[in-house]
């Protein structure tokens, strides 16, 4: 006779499945917690460093996750966003290249190329990555220079227009809140300056961006918002220090210092430029008026840098609202190339302004400090109205 086999299956129970692999997690979860406080503190991972690394993840992907848990996050994730891919992911956080964005790997190899490392948070009518605005680095003695610049009698009719204007507006009395200086001061503009055809001499100590600084603090008074301009000379500072002029910003920094210990009552700054683009991109003419277009620069290497952000995201809707098309977006800059903070963390209502280009005339850029000064008035005494 034949024996029959017998197969004889063990079932171990699901529930014991499950905690025998939570047990094995849990020890190794106690393992790891224990190499990590027992190695040296060479190697072990610090908040700065876990911070670093995390923030090469898009906050989609966060958010993503959160809504994994949280549904209600899941409701400000876009429509056409889907979840972001793991390898895609993993690659970025290993070498700091991402799949969809050849800047992020070109930008580290080619000469030149990690200017087109900025952000362009926001886009204004024409704005890309071909025509930002470029931080140049001339020679200090090419900036200091004098060059015979001209204001011819239009222009100088339209400065007497900004000048003792007075309007039925309420008033901060003494209080002056709003600062405005020019870290690049001696930035002027090719129209304004006979036989000067290079870009990279557009420079003078006379002719310059400080005018725009003044006839936007004109404006600024006249809406009852007090206001103070520095007349510090930066590229002065430079060249009396024998510092180069990519220093700019350390020795504007000392200026904006020394006007907060002064004065306790400012609350917003500005810093006025004057961009390197040609007109094209630079001009916009609104209602048979033109002006030099704007472009709100915000550093993003300082802890505040949000603040700042979300006071220029407001100011570039207000100014498209009343003047379409003036402002050409708002733009973060860090990395290689770039100063990436700008001063701005010493407060956290503080822009950098790129008035016009080097091809604007003197009265273009005076009808974009009026309207400057239209728009900001209006946003300010909201905000006023909303403290109180």
């Amino acid at each position: 006779m034949k024996r029959k086999k017998m197969n004889i299956q063990i079932r171990i129970p699901k529930v014991m499945k499950r905690s025998g692999f939570y047990f094995l997690c849990m020890v190794v979860l106690f393992v790891l917690i224990g190499l990590l406080t027992t190695i040296s503190p060479a190697y072990r991972f610090s908040s700065q460093a876990i911070s670093e690394w995390t923030k090469k993840i898009e906050s989609p992907t966060f958010l993503y996750l959160l809504g994994m848990e949280n549904k209600a996050f899941k409701q400000a994730y876009p429509d056409d966003h889907h979840m972001p891919k793991v390898t895609a992911t993993v690659l970025h956080l290993a070498t700091s290249i991402k799949p969809n964005d050849p800047r992020s790997l070109l930008g580290n190899e080619l000469p030149g190329f990690a200017i087109f490392d900025n952000n362009i948070l926001i886009a204004g009518e024409g704005t890309d990555y071909t025509n930002l605005p470029i931080e140049s680095s001339p020679p200090l003695e090419e900036v200091s220079k004098d060059r015979d610049a001209i204001v011819n009698e239009k222009e100088k009719q339209v400065e007497k227009e900004g000048e003792n204007e007075e309007k039925n507006a309420p008033s901060t009395g003494n209080k002056k809140v709003v600062y405005v200086y020019n870290t690049h001061n001696t930035e002027s503009f090719l129209p304004n300056l006979p036989g000067v055809t290079n870009p990279d001499q557009a420079y003078d100590n006379k002719v310059n961006v400080t005018k725009i600084s003044k006839r936007f603090s004109q404006g600024l008074k006249a809406e009852g918002i007090g206001t103070e301009i520095s007349d510090a000379d930066i590229m002065g500072i430079l060249n009396k220090k024998g510092w180069q002029y990519a220093q700019s910003y350390q020795a504007s920094r000392e200026v904006v210092q020394d006007a907060f210990a002064n004065n306790k009552d400012i609350q917003y700054v500005f810093d006025i430029h004057r961009d390197t683009g040609r007109r094209e991109n630079t001009t916009k003419t609104i209602n048979g008026k033109t002006y030099g277009r704007v472009m709100i620069v915000i550093g993003e290497e300082y802890a505040s840098y949000e603040k700042n952000l979300a006071f220029a995201t407001k100011f570039h809707y207000l100014l498209e609202k009343k003047y379409p098309g003036l402002s050409r977006g708002v733009l973060t800059k860090k990395g290689k190339g770039t100063n990436g903070v700008f001063n701005q963390d010493l407060s956290n209502n503080s822009i950098l302004l790129e008035v016009g280009g080097i091809d604007n005339k003197l009265e273009e850029v005076y009808h974009t400090a009026d309207a400057l000064a239209d728009v900001f008035s209006e946003y300010y005494w909201d905000a006023e109205k909303v403290n109180k």
